[in-house]
C-alpha cells in the first residue's frame, strides 16, 4: 500500500459568465448568505493548505486584518470567515514578496509553483486548494496536478463590469461531476474531477 499524499483542489467563486469579480461589485457579488458563510467556516477547520500567488496573498491578508478590527465593516459572519484564515497554513509562490511574510501561517517559495506543488502532493497530507490566484490555478491545471475542480456560481452575470475572465488561457477539460449543493437558495456548489484533453471526448451512449 502506497503512503497517503496530498490532493489538490482548484476552488473558485465565478459569476454565470465566467468572472471572478466585477468592478463596482462588492465581494461575493453581495449574494453571499448565512448558511454560504457557515460552511466557509467550517470548511477552514479542515486539513487545508491554501495556495496562492502574491497579488491574492496582498488582498486577502489585508482583509484578514481588517476583520479582526473592532469596527471592520464585515458582518459578524464575513469576519469570522476572513479571520479565521490566518490560523489556516498558507503557501505563497511569489519572486518579489520577501520573508517573513506578515500574515501568520504562510510559507514563501519563489521557485516554479507547478514544480513545487507537485513535490507537496507527494509529501504532504490533507487537502491543497487554491485560493483566488486564477493564473496559479490555471497553471496547475494545465499540468494535469488538480485532483478536484469546484465552483460555487453566483446568479449574475456581469458581461459589462466583470473581471478576471477565469477560463481565459485554459486547456480543454473534460469535467466528471462527484458533488454539488446549494446554499441559501441561489448560490450551486459544484464539485468535479477534471481531466486535462487533446480534443473532443468520445460520444456517451
Amino acid at each position: 500500500m502506497g503512503e497517503s499524499s496530498a490532493e489538490l483542489m482548484v476552488d473558485l467563486i465565478i459569476s454565470l459568465d465566467g468572472y471572478a469579480s466585477a468592478d463596482g461589485w462588492p465581494g461575493w457579488w453581495g449574494l453571499e448568505g448565512p448558511e454560504y458563510l457557515a460552511w466557509l467556516a467550517q470548511e477552514g477547520e479542515k486539513d487545508y493548505t491554501f495556495l496562492m500567488g502574491a497579488n491574492t496573498y496582498r488582498l486577502m491578508s489585508a482583509m484578514s486584518t481588517e476583520a479582526e478590527a473592532d469596527a471592520s465593516g464585515f458582518s459578524a459572519d464575513e469576519g469570522a470567515s476572513l479571520s479565521g484564515l490566518a490560523a489556516v497554513p498558507k503557501i505563497i509562490f511569489s519572486s518579489t514578496l520577501k520573508e517573513p511574510l506578515a500574515w501568520p501561517n504562510a510559507e514563501l517559495v519563489a521557485g516554479d509553483a507547478v514544480a513545487a506543488v507537485a513535490e507537496l502532493k507527494r509529501t504532504r497530507t490533507g487537502t491543497l486548494s487554491t485560493l483566488g490566484s486564477l493564473s496559479l490555478a490555471r497553471s496547475l491545471l494545465t499540468a494535469g496536478l488538480v485532483d478536484r475542480f469546484r465552483l460555487v456560481v453566483f446568479p449574475v452575470i456581469t458581461g459589462r463590469t466583470g473581471q478576471e475572465r477565469i477560463y481565459d488561457g485554459y486547456p480543454d477539460v473534460a469535467l466528471e461531476m462527484v458533488g454539488s449543493r446549494l446554499f441559501d437558495g441561489r448560490l450551486q456548489l459544484l464539485e468535479y474531477v477534471p481531466t486535462v484533453i487533446t480534443g473532443p471526448p468520445p460520444a456517451r451512449s
